[in-house]
């Protein structure tokens, strides 16, 4: 198995898939998953001949179920050991709702300073903030939060199955055909995962302000967004990420939901190809 171990002694899974000389596309994946949720990414793009990586967050999936260190500066700070330990160069990252945040805080506090980074793709995203706030009077109030941490520490299991059988992917909505195995393997992998780090991660992922690293990216991004995400409003997210990076382009999916890189991937997957070849690929030496 493919691990690292941290500065502080955190060992991180993760996949690296194809040539190691193509350019790298690294995935980030959401709450509470693991690398898995991005099988289909994963192999669409090493089929294209792509080097793929994507890791475990700390506490999720295979990575060490460790106490402390479930943050977004924790998150990014293994995201850049495991692109250091790989030596990673003119990598395209690419984020899904929490993981979305872990991108956008990795390459602004890291990964575009070390010259590391060609682009960001924000998929469903969480920034710039979720919570509602003074300054972000558009947010999600914290009682929805707190629901989400009740019903984690009640009964994790059942609300996990009901999480992605219901709003993930829009299951709940009229006319809608839940997937069994798609449900099954969210929850196998969210399963995986420490309830103390899912716990404590709705924090990070729900009250960190992303403003400023928006506001210092200037690698081109994509912001892909569905606009009948429940989870991640996209008028509160997507809408604003677009404004505040300098070099974004904002695409917005009619009746897509949160989890569309699943459900849509025949869509999803063509236009991030078009976005990472519109320079061409980047050769590493």
């Amino acid at each position: 198995m493919s691990v690292i171990t941290t500065k502080d002694g955190t060992s991180i899974f993760y996949k690296d898939w194809g040539p190691k000389t193509a350019q790298p596309i690294v995935f980030h994946h959401g709450w509470p998953l693991s690398a898995d949720d991005w099988d289909n990414q994963m192999l669409y793009f090493v089929g294209k001949g792509y080097r793929v990586i994507a890791h475990d967050r700390r506490g999720h999936g295979r990575s060490a179920q460790v106490s402390d260190g479930h943050d977004m500066d924790h998150y990014a700070a293994d995201v850049a050991a495991v692109v250091e330990h790989l030596d990673l160069r003119s990598a395209v990252h690419i984020g899904h709702s929490t993981g979305g945040g872990e991108a956008v805080h990795y390459v602004a506090q890291h990964g575009q300073r070390l010259g590391r980074v060609a682009k960001l793709v924000l998929i469903g995203a969480v920034p710039p903030i979720m919570v509602k706030t003074p300054a972000n009077p558009g947010g999600l109030p914290i009682e929805v939060f707190d629901g989400l941490r009740k019903e984690l520490a009640a009964n994790r299991a059942q609300f996990y199955l009901d999480f992605a059988g219901g709003p993930f992917y829009s299951f709940n909505r009229s006319g809608a055909k839940p997937m069994p195995g798609v449900i099954q393997n969210w929850w196998r992998q969210a399963m995986m995962g420490s309830a103390k780090a899912h716990y404590e991660g709705i924090k990070a992922f729900s009250e960190t302000d992303f403003t400023e690293d928006l506001k210092v990216i200037n690698v081109p991004t994509l912001v892909m967004h569905g606009d009948d995400d429940q989870i991640v409003p996209i008028a509160a997210s997507a809408l604003l990420s677009a404004k505040l990076v300098k070099k974004a382009t904002l695409k917005v999916y009619e009746g897509f939901p949160h989890g569309m890189c699943t459900t849509h991937a025949d869509t999803v997957n063509p236009d991030l190809l078009a976005f990472v070849e519109t320079s061409g690929k980047a050769a590493v030496a």
